[in-house]
């Protein structure tokens, strides 16, 4: 076969796939490679929708998008899929971007603008990129990458930006910030972002002391009820011995006392405070986190 009769197909899965392969994408333990789509195309009259935009490659590593890879056809220049790859290197988060042919590979460097026009092999490992991308060695953003994200057995998926976004906040955390804000839009899955990032928490035992202790306590609150009744019961996947709904009256019953017997609570504004202003969760630990 020349190379003007060979397909994309036949060029992704005769020189990519084994490239990626050789170099351990997939194979090590923590690496994935996936067709992603970015997103599905703008809805049009009839209830139809335009084309949508697809990375060929997302190169993930330990929970992180590390690199996309823009593949063409061995009869078309390996420069054809540069602005592609650019793109959604830019929209997923990702340190490199790749285009190749399967002949020639083009390499760039989100972060510095540094460009390759022709990669000699081989190909980065899992370990490279991710040595590549985090310069520092940090333990807990090593344990959040070891805790998968909760799909409900393959249901749920992260669209690019919720990835985005879980990952830029544990990445703040991992780093010792204690103020960490994400604004996004209404019907954007905010409470979403908000469980896996509590699950990631959780089950990485989080702490502000360096080494892990005990399960974190985390308090999600809400400015209505009806709102905190909808987080709590989208937290259904974790131990229902670990989560709580703090009930006003049961509060007010225990003389402003809050419950200290779960790991992650749900209540509103109204109830954290007292009528003078002051929180009624003085003697929570100081390690408890909190998430809106």
């Amino acid at each position: 076969m020349s190379l003007h009769e060979e397909t994309e197909a036949d060029t992704r899965a005769n020189r990519i796939d084994p490239v990626l392969a050789a170099a351990g994408w997939g194979k090590v333990e923590g690496s994935r490679v996936r067709r992603e789509v970015i997103c599905p195309g703008r809805i049009q009259s009839g209830g139809k929708r335009g084309k949508g935009l697809s990375c060929d490659y997302v190169l993930e590593y330990r929970g992180h998008k590390l690199a996309t890879l823009e593949a063409k056809r061995a009869g078309l220049s390996h420069r054809e899929g540069v602005g592609q790859t650019k793109d959604y290197a830019q929209r997923l988060g990702s340190r490199f971007a790749f285009a190749s042919n399967g002949l020639q590979w083009f390499q760039c460097d989100m972060q510095t603008g540094m460009e390759n026009d022709d990669l000699p092999p081989p190909f980065p490992s899992p370990q490279d990129l991710w040595d590549r991308t985090f310069g520092d060695q940090n333990a807990w953003r090593l344990r959040f990458g070891e805790v998968p994200f909760e799909t409900a057995g393959g249901k749920w998926e992260p669209r690019y930006y919720q990835h985005k976004a879980i990952t830029a906040a544990l990445e703040a955390v991992a780093q010792g910030q204690d103020r960490i804000l994400l604004t996004l839009a209404t019907g954007t899955g905010k409470t979403s972002i908000a469980f896996q990032i509590a699950w990631k928490l959780f089950h990485a035992k989080w702490s502000l002391e360096r080494e892990p202790v005990r399960r974190p306590r985390i308090l999600f609150l809400a400015d209505r009820n009806i709102l905190a009744d909808q987080a709590y019961n989208a937290f259904s996947a974790f131990d229902p011995t670990s989560v709580m709904r703090i009930d006003p009256e049961a509060l007010r019953k225990r003389g402003g006392r809050a419950p200290t017997n779960a790991s992650v609570f749900f209540t509103i504004f109204q109830t954290f405070m007292t009528g003078e202003g002051q929180p009624v969760f003085h003697d929570y630990p100081s390690d408890f986190s909190t998430s809106s």
